[in-house]
């Protein structure tokens, strides 16, 4: 009985840290609901219907610009929250520049079907993703950069490094992405006095195959970029460092000074940085497209 009595306060702390981190999963905030997306001037928006790899309808736009060719196609994967209605601020800038845009939703996230989203569901939604986008008239990966951020980022390492060399683009670029599923998960779970106890051994109920820093040593020879900012509270500078140590070459880390989550792409000297790197990955049509 006294040893029934002794595990009782284990068991209502691991309730505790299941309802927080399982139930309510810490990787999947989804709204159904789009907002206003301000800022659409002069941009084209398609609806785009597609099947996941499990038949799950999810739910794109392709945002081109109106008046002028398109530069190049950035696959975007976006967070953890709300959906792509939301999201799209944060590329509207891109289009802008001259490049088509594909956001998308995961399952369970805006107009895209299927319940609540999981790990696996939403790697294999983002692989139709890239499948969708290069089924398309006049876009090749050859003229395909992957972007994601948070969430994204870290779904982007494993889609484009288990791509079919014919369907890898020419850049990935990710956005403070952390390096693995449990290890965040651990590091949530030792802030708390009450979970700390707990942090490995709930974080073992998360699924690590899909991990980025297990697989964005097998990008190369596809370029890169990490970025991250060193003000980060929800994503450590550490996860961006660690997965840029762990890539292969070529590869390259932009460092934020006093940068947040997410927020790196506000600076108009990174964006600045950004549109160099896409040119010099996708240059105009006609002048020549770099070797792998």
């Amino acid at each position: 009985m006294t040893g029934r009595l002794r595990v009782l306060p284990f068991l209502a702390i691991l309730g505790l840290a299941l309802s927080a981190w399982g139930c309510r999963s810490p990787f999947f905030h989804p709204t159904r609901i789009h907002v206003p997306v301000p800022g659409m001037e002069n941009i084209a928006r398609q609806d785009v219907r597609f099947p996941s790899e499990d038949g799950v309808p999810l739910h794109g736009w392709i945002l081109s610009p109106r008046d002028r060719v398109s530069r190049g196609t950035i696959l975007f994967l976006h967070g953890n929250a709300e959906n792509i209605s939301s999201h799209v601020q944060s590329v509207l800038w891109l289009v802008r520049e001259g490049y088509t845009v594909f956001a998308f939703d995961y399952r369970g996230y805006g107009w895209s079907g299927g319940g609540a989203p999981d790990i696996p569901g939403v790697h294999r939604d983002a692989r139709a993703a890239l499948s969708k986008i290069l089924s398309l008239p006049g876009i090749s990966a050859d003229r395909l950069v992957v972007f994601g951020q948070s969430l994204g980022a870290a779904v982007a390492v494993h889609t484009v490094a288990t791509a079919l060399p014919a369907r890898r683009p020419r850049a990935l670029i990710l956005d403070s992405a952390f390096a693995g599923y449990r290890r965040i998960v651990r590091e949530k779970l030792t802030s708390p006095i009450i979970t700390w106890p707990l942090a490995w051994p709930v974080s073992r109920f998360f699924d690590d195959e899909y991990s980025p820093e297990r697989w964005i040593g097998k990008i190369a020879p596809v370029p890169v970029i990490v970025i991250h900012g060193t003000a980060d509270r929800l994503v450590p500078y550490a996860h961006g460092k660690m997965l840029y140590d762990l890539a292969s070459d070529p590869k390259g880390i932009w460092t934020v000074e006093g940068g947040g989550h997410v927020t790196a792409l506000r600076n108009p000297e990174v964006r600045g940085q950004f549109l160099a790197f896409l040119a010099s990955v996708l240059p105009p049509e006609g002048e020549g497209r770099p070797s792998r």
